[in-house]
């Protein structure tokens, strides 16, 4: 049996004429385990149920994480184009919060996420903001650590998700699929897999493609200039020419293409933007002896992204900006993995390079942006001809306090031009690794080093060491986990190198990009503590909770650039983290099954902020809650499958308590808002309700102001540490029903069919709300979606 990921197993042997033999079969690594079954002769016909006790439900495993099956995640009740990878992750786990257009963030950290898609480590943005991303007809199953990750994990490791892909090796048939789908907003696409292959070569193949009215999570609950599309090709070909060796490649292509949606105060704007990715993949393995394996993977990969603004700059406001910039990654991963007795021992190296070009073009378009004066009633003037701070008085005008005069050459309203950037570098990562899970009795520990050398705009190189324990109490069923872990943080690499550029313009010192004339983005340190449980109760329930703390120097985070998706990275002087994921999961009653997650996190980030660009916003003067502070997600999955697989009912309950808004720290701020923003958020003052006609300004008497969508703090009393202001609570709930045999036939081919309604309610909620470092996004409204298919 090929292609399995690492997990404890129950396997049974039985074949006709011969008694049933079983036994437990841990697979930790790639390393062959050879079984050899004995079967008795049998006197009788004899029946086997394959069901999990008690203790087979537990992984005495000091690494908390969740395992997750393409059968699980191929029928959740979702829909959201480009992005169906995260909707799995989101989905399976409570250590994440989510976020707009495929972002989440992990306990805590902003999208510190690292993919190993079949031993190939990416850690860019995955997000189709940035990029683009492996589309789950292509998974075959996912293992998402959320805790203690080993030492042969490092660069970004608040979430490691280990991907094991679909092959054709080993399938003696041919089989696929084709399915398309229509669906609210004019969405509407489709995908077809086809593998085949015998005992020593295999190929998987897997096209997906859709379009829909609306891409990305808008600034407006009802989408327009959404229009976005999506195509992704994935192939994957392995030989394996003898019991010894196997060879494999990976291809994928994708792109992105979308409008970039506009908000009612910007109805005139046409952006745009564009993502192409190709990523190959190669890849041996070779066994010595049935005890050690060698797994060799070098990679090449290149995303390359471009932002285009509307045809007449004076269309974008308050600014246009265009970019075009590239990642282009290539590497090798390499490791022995050792199985001696009680050991399982693993030594590695993660070699590689991201070459990095950035294009950036800017300019001001609205005069009151960054007005020069203003008027005695603190009105920016818009005089166009005003371009000196120091003429205010001589014209009976003050001068703009928030001015910023770096950017009046940048002010095409004022005469000025475009602002240009073009720069080059390279990131030079090497890490080197060694790992040893050691099985003493009831006691797992693992035990590991990594050490990693990061060469970028800056240098540094760390030590990490790590470790874990965890202890099987078979008597109750108890799993107890405890680990500490010493990891290297290293900086985001889009836009790293305009955003290190702090108070550079076209070679000046003129003060206009970044929060502070501070050094590049720098790498970090991190240290966590993870202590955690799994319980089983009976054999159909297991409960599991971790708790973990992380204290963070240079914690890392983006800066949205206005109302765009080009975001910048910044970094924070330190953060500390702390909070609670559990899952409750059922294994399969008779056809139901369900899961519940739920997470908690603080997380709380000290100043200064190096980095960014444009940082109009009022930098903090102490600490914070950050935007991926959220008190509480829930999520409550069910299905119910009729045997045979044919009819299935899912449904999700999802539960946000609501991420903090940074933007609007209370409702002084909220009466300075535009109209459309007011009547976005549902603001009132002294109960009477904003509207497009009759909005509220800085002025206006408030003695108790209130939102429909946020929880205001009242004027005064705001704290950005213990009574920041937050989205309000929000229930969610999806719908899906469906058959995987349409027309009850026998035999491999089928018709498959189904209906999905994501926010059956129609509830109206927002993810964030001009936020510094997001920006604006309202969830999805309510969106139906049908399916049919043909399966063989």
């Amino acid at each position: 049996m090929t292609n399995l990921p690492p997990n404890p197993y129950h396997l049974v042997v039985q074949a006709s004429g011969f008694a049933p033999t079983s036994e437990d079969v841990t697979v930790r690594n790639s390393v062959p385990i050879e079984i050899h079954p004995k079967l008795q002769l049998g006197t009788a016909a004899t029946t086997v149920n394959v069901e999990a006790t008690g203790a087979d439900l537990l992984e005495n495993d000091p690494t908390p994480h969740e395992d997750v099956d393409r059968n699980v995640f191929s029928k959740l009740p979702t829909f959201d184009p480009g992005t169906g990878l995260s909707q799995a992750i989101t989905f399976s786990t409570g250590g994440v919060a989510a976020d707009a257009n495929g972002f989440f963030h992990p306990l805590g950290d902003h999208a510190q996420v690292s993919f190993m898609i079949d031993n190939q480590p990416i850690s860019d943005q995955q997000s189709k903001v940035f990029s683009t991303q492996l589309p789950t007809s292509a998974i075959q199953s996912m293992q998402l650590i959320t805790g203690a990750p080993p030492a042969e994990f490092g660069d970004k490791t608040s979430l490691v998700d280990q991907i094991t892909t679909r092959s054709g090796l080993g399938a003696g048939k041919q089989f696929g699929s084709v399915e398309t789908y229509y669906g609210t907003f004019g969405s509407t696409g489709g995908d077809v897999s086809y593998g085949f292959g015998n005992e020593h070569f295999g190929n998987f193949l897997a096209l997906d493609g859709t379009r829909s009215g609306r891409f990305f999570d808008t600034p407006e609950f009802q989408p327009f200039h959404d229009i976005g599309n999506n195509q992704t090709i994935f192939d994957r070909f392995d030989f394996q020419p003898n019991g010894v060796d196997v060879f494999h490649l990976n291809i994928f292509l994708a792109r992105n293409w979308s409008q970039i949606p506009n908000s009612y105060d910007q109805l005139t704007q046409d952006q745009r933007q564009r993502v192409l990715t190709w990523n190959i993949a190669p890849g041996y393995q070779h066994t010595f002896g049935g005890h050690a394996l060698l797994t060799v993977n070098p990679y090449v990969r290149k995303d390359q992204f471009n932002y285009y603004p509307s045809t007449n700059p004076f269309d974008d406001t308050p600014s246009t900006q265009s970019q075009s910039r590239q990642l282009f990654n290539y590497g090798l991963r390499a490791d022995l993995a050792i199985n001696r007795g009680r050991h399982n021992i693993k030594i590695g190296t993660d070699l590689k390079q991201t070459r990095l070009i950035e294009s950036f073009n800017f300019a001001i378009t609205d005069p009151t942006f960054n007005a020069v004066c203003n008027d005695a009633n603190g009105n920016p003037v818009t005089d166009p001809t005003i371009t000196d701070p120091n003429a205010c008085d001589r014209l009976g005008y003050v001068t703009n306090p928030n001015l910023q005069p770096g950017l009046i050459p940048f002010d095409l309203s004022r005469g000025g031009t475009l602002f240009q950037y073009r720069s080059t570098h390279n990131i030079n990562q090497y890490a080197f690794y060694a790992q040893d899970s050691i099985s003493l009795g009831n006691l797992q520990l693992n035990v590991g080093l990594r050490g990693d050398t990061y060469y970028g705009l800056t240098s540094a190189s760390a030590a990490e060491p790590r470790a874990g324990l965890a202890y099987n109490i078979k008597r109750t069923n108890t799993v107890l986990r405890l680990a500490y872990t010493r990891t290297f943080e290293t900086p985001f690499n889009e836009n790293l190198l305009l955003s290190s550029a702090s108070g550079l313009t076209n070679g000046q010192a003129l003060g206009v990009l970044g929060a502070n004339q501070t050094p590049p983005i720098s790498p970090g340190g991190r240290n966590q503590y993870n202590v955690g449980f799994q319980q089983s109760i009976g054999r159909y329930i297991r409960i599991d909770a971790n708790y973990f703390w992380k204290y963070t120097r240079n914690a890392y985070d983006f800066s949205v650039l206005q109302n765009t998706t080009i975001t910048f990275p910044i970094a924070w002087y330190k953060s500390s983290l702390d909070g609670l994921t559990a899952r409750v999961s059922t294994t399969d009653i008779h056809g139901f099954m369900a899961y519940w997650t739920v997470g908690h996190t603080r997380a709380r980030y000290f100043p200064p902020q190096t980095g960014g660009l444009l940082n109009t916003s009022v930098v903090p003067a102490g600490v914070f809650r950050i935007d991926h502070d959220q008190a509480l997600q829930s999520t409550v999955v069910t299905r119910y499958q009729r045997p045979h697989n044919t009819e299935y009912v899912s449904f999700i309950w999802r539960y946000d308590s609501g991420l903090v808004v940074s933007g609007v720290p209370d409702v002084s701020a909220a009466l300075a808002l535009t109209a459309a923003q007011q009547v976005d958020i549902g603001l009132a003052c002294n109960g009477v309700r904003a509207t497009l006609s009759a909005p509220f300004d800085p002025t206006t008497p408030c003695d108790y102001g209130a939102s429909t969508l946020l929880r205001l703090p009242q004027t005064g009393t705001e704290n950005d540490d213990h009574n920041p202001n937050r989205v309000k609570p929000r229930n969610l709930f999806d719908l899906g029903v469906g058959t995987d045999n349409l027309m009850h036939v026998e035999g491999p081919r089928r018709i498959t069919a189904s209906v999905q309604i994501e926010n059956l309610t129609n509830k109206l909620a927002l993810y964030n709300f001009l936020s510094t470092f997001s920006g604006t996004h309202f969830l999805q409204p309510r969106t139906v979606v049908a399916r049919i298919g043909f399966v063989f």
